[in-house]
């Protein structure tokens, strides 16, 4: 069922962010006075079809990876001389450019829309409260401390943990970061300089902060249990729904995680559960399975969930704002994104990013089933950041993406005549080729996280 939600999820999102990006082609190419021959969602067998009054077929196809609009051009068809003014190659430099780049440019706007949807409906968030300090960690050495809320990073207002994340991944490749933090006592903020020279960031394996010995706060769950995974070793122990701990190993619990270190601890191993069930004190034996962790370090597993405590309002932060100011934030958001996307294809380039970082379509639906199980702000938000990432991607000056055609107008723009067919075919065919190899490293990294 999770597969099935992630795949409607991916093909609603995909499908919606493709006929965005492609109606921004077939709008300014029909202001531009080109003919259109066909608009189409997707590739492959059609599966759904209809010819417009306006004589442009509609198209849905079987393949929902992409999309295209074709236009009436006289470099790949035969064109009446009744016809020929509204063939795209007739067209000026500066048309060509405007039908091209407005692809891209929908998927901004688009963003900038869900962005302002989704901050018009309301976004609730956790503050970045500082939980636990990892020892000898980057943020120990900095001097931040358990208790300390994140107020910015090298000078981007950080509202909630989302908005650390991002300017944590902005920084990667840094030397140093400057964060501002709020201190419980005195509640003013001060700087702590990180070092992160030696940072070593795996994204599909920890969160940014996480990576520097940060873990947010959250509210200390009840020693009473809310879930028992079914043939799990402490269903196998007689453990169920609703008994509350009270010792592991001998040692008195009063924390959850104290239950968890012990049980980590102990893989293979034996120990003694002392637990409530009613007014009734019950000893069970359990053994722990030995489980690998994300970082590859063999752990004990009992199967049990605590019982969650709902977070408190001082800890949340509620982000809502007018038609305007929605508007505006909207803009903020886009913006903050295209430049930090932009940032890291330069970190790709020099090599300070892995391609290990590369996800592909298999990353995309599984993020789009998440969001979309979270909710239509959770979505939007989605939606918004896979638009931003659509519209970059389609302007990097690869022959057969938007931006490679973009490159050869400008190119003719400024020497008066157009780049030779010639030259073009050759620069589709490296352009293919790369992007093909940078798809194939893509998915191989979505196959290896599986």
């Amino acid at each position: 069922m999770d597969i099935l939600w992630n795949f409607i999820s991916f093909i609603v999102a995909l499908g919606l962010l493709v006929a965005i990006h492609e109606y921004g082609h077939f709008w300014t190419a029909r202001r531009c006075g080109v003919t259109v021959q066909r608009f189409s969602i997707g590739f492959g067998k059609v599966i759904w079809r209809k010819i417009g009054k306006d004589g442009t077929e509609y198209v849905i196809a079987a393949i929902p990876l992409g999309g295209y609009v074709k236009m009436l051009d006289e470099r790949i068809d035969e064109v009446a001389p009744e016809d020929q003014d509204g063939a795209f190659n007739r067209k000026s430099v500066w048309a060509r450019i405007a039908i091209v780049a407005a692809g891209p440019l929908a998927n901004f706007l688009f963003a900038i829309f869900a962005f302002w949807l989704m901050y018009l409906i309301g976004v609730t968030g956790i503050k970045p409260i500082v939980g636990e300090i990892a020892p000898t960690s980057i943020a120990a050495k900095a001097g931040i401390e358990s208790g300390d809320e994140i107020v910015s990073i090298d000078g981007q207002v950080t509202q909630h943990w989302q908005d650390v994340n991002l300017a944590l991944v902005g920084a990667y490749g840094q030397t140093s970061s400057e964060v501002m933090v709020r201190s419980t006592p005195t509640q003013t903020p001060l700087p702590k300089h990180l070092d992160l020279s030696q940072w070593q960031f795996e994204p599909e394996k920890q969160s940014p902060f996480q990576s520097l010995g940060l873990q947010p706060y959250f509210p200390e769950p009840l020693l009473i249990l809310s879930a028992v995974a079914e043939d799990s070793p402490a269903h196998l122990a007689g453990l169920r729904v609703g008994d509350k701990l009270i010792s592991v190993a001998g040692v008195k619990v009063t924390k959850w995680q104290q239950f968890v270190k012990i049980i980590e601890q102990s893989g293979g191993t034996s120990v003694t559960v002392a637990y409530q069930r009613n007014d009734s004190v019950i000893n069970s034996r359990i053994t722990p399975q030995r489980k690998v962790n994300d970082n590859g370090i063999s752990i004990g597993y009992a199967g049990v969930s605590p019982t969650p405590v709902p977070w408190p309002e001082s800890s949340q932060v509620m982000l809502d704002y007018t038609i305007v100011g929605a508007l505006g934030k909207g803009v903020d958001k886009t913006w903050q994104l295209v430049t930090l996307s932009f940032n890291m294809i330069g970190k790709l380039i020099t090599g300070d990013l892995s391609v290990k970082n590369l996800s592909g379509p298999l990353s995309i639906a599984q993020g789009a089933g998440q969001s979309a199980s979270y909710g239509i702000v959770a979505f939007l938000g989605f939606l918004a950041l896979i638009s931003v990432n659509l519209g970059i991607i389609n302007l990097l000056p690869l022959p057969v993406l938007d931006g490679g055609h973009l490159m050869y107008y400008f190119i003719e723009l400024f020497t008066g005549k157009p780049v030779p067919e010639k030259v073009q075919e050759v620069g589709f065919r490296i352009g293919a080729a790369l992007l093909f190899m940078l798809m194939s490293i893509a998915i191989f990294n979505d196959f290896s996280r599986l």
